[in-house]
């Protein structure tokens, strides 16, 4: 056996050159609110989109318990990331945990899963993004263009923004999501005080014998709308992934996750309730874009395409902030080893371009083939999601 490698439990260890890790450093240059900023990020166009899906499965009742659950779920795992995070603060994030808990093939497995999550993850939101945008050229310009331009469009802005650089993307992500926020609070201060508004609406979908309003459907589904109240905390356990960004990870990571995740209730709870009071259960359940659905209730469609050009820069928060992801992601899984190495180049702006153009296209193929053969009407948008749902499970 050479002197270079070590195989141990099927696992081939290889000593890595001397340039190795110069060619695959990251720089730090995040704080706390860098780091709240790429959390809100990731996890805000979830308030705009993909969250409605729930509805059409439980109503609203069984959606709201089904956010609840959620609630407890998600800060149970904070704690949990936090602190690993600052014990471990390395940027495989839930892969290192996983690898130093059991081992080589635990990490492996964990690190895949998370590879799906976040890939699939910025393809839903460029999914959404694209109806957003489509929704707003055609009522501004009259111009509407076929989904898969809007989606290499997407694709290639947003890999090129962050490839620029890691503090070119907490800078961005810290005004995008400071926007993305205003959007939500503009939308909730115009629906308290707008006649559309009717909270009996919220239980417009007829029971099925012997159900109530409150749970058209029974308690059952409640648990078929749990992917779907996942989308509006999903991705803030992308927080450990930049911890070798961070300056600070030990005392950061876990402040930043639990301000974000405080934040995030507050504007998943504004949005279930004044979005579904707005438009109806049954009409929410299966809009593609329900804010601005919502906003055209309140000002017609001219006056709703433009505040929904504003939303629209929010929704490109979550693109830039799960990009993020999947590029520390697949860098690190390929920087240890388990991916190509190639993937793992950082150039110049200390970014790994390369795993970034690589889960674009991974992402861009997925959705052609999804859409091809769900169809029309939300169903790819669905289907994708629940495959970042589960990777998320799994992960």
């Amino acid at each position: 056996m050479s002197k270079d490698t070590l195989k141990v439990s099927g696992v081939t260890y290889t000593t890595a050159d001397k340039g190795y890790f110069e060619k695959r450093t990251l720089k730090r240059s995040a704080g706390l609110w860098g780091l709240w900023g790429l959390a809100i990020a990731a996890v805000i166009s979830g308030d705009f989109s993909g969250w409605n899906f729930g509805i059409g499965f439980a109503g609203f009742g069984g959606m709201l318990i089904a956010f609840v659950i959620l609630i407890f779920m998600y800060y149970g795992m904070m704690f949990s990331i936090g602190e690993m995070a600052g014990a471990m603060p390395h940027s495989g994030g839930a892969y290192s945990f996983a690898r130093s808990a059991m081992g080589p093939w635990g990490g492996l497995v964990t690190g895949l899963a998370e590879t799906i999550e976040y890939v699939a993850t910025t393809a839903v939101v460029v999914y959404f993004s694209a109806s957003y945008a489509d929704g707003i050229t055609s009522e501004l310009l009259g111009v509407s263009l076929p989904a898969p331009v809007w989606w290499a469009i997407l694709y290639v802005v947003f890999i090129a923004l962050n490839s620029l650089g890691s503090s070119v993307s907490f800078r961005f992500s810290i005004i995008v999501s400071i926007i993305a926020l205003a959007i939500l609070l503009v939308f909730s201060g115009m629906a308290l005080f707008s006649p559309a508004l009717d909270w009996s609406s919220l239980w417009n979908i007829a029971p099925e014998p012997g159900q109530s309003e409150f749970l058209p459907y029974g308690i059952l589904p409640i648990l078929f709308a749990l992917p779907y109240a996942m989308w509006f905390f999903l991705g803030i356990e992308e927080l450990p992934l930049a911890a070798e960004e961070s300056h600070n990870p030990v005392r950061d990571i876990p402040r930043a996750g639990l301000i974000a995740r405080t934040t995030l209730i507050i504007t998943g709870l504004l949005v279930l309730f004044l979005n579904t009071a707005l438009i109806g259960a049954e009409a929410t359940a299966t809009a593609g874009e329900p804010l601005l659905d919502g906003f055209r209730a309140m000002v017609g469609d001219e006056a709703a395409a433009v505040l929904a050009l504003a939303a629209l820069v929010g929704l490109s928060a979550s693109l830039q902030g799960i990009m993020f992801a999947y590029g520390r992601n697949m860098y690190s899984l390929s920087r240890a080893g388990y991916y190509p190495k190639f993937f793992s180049l950082t150039g110049r702006s200390k970014t790994p371009y390369v795993s970034l153009i690589v889960g674009g296209i991974f992402g861009f193929v997925a959705l052609v083939i999804v859409d091809a053969l769900g169809g029309s009407g939300g169903v790819a948008g669905a289907i994708v999601l629940n495959i970042a749902v589960w990777g998320a499970v799994i992960a």
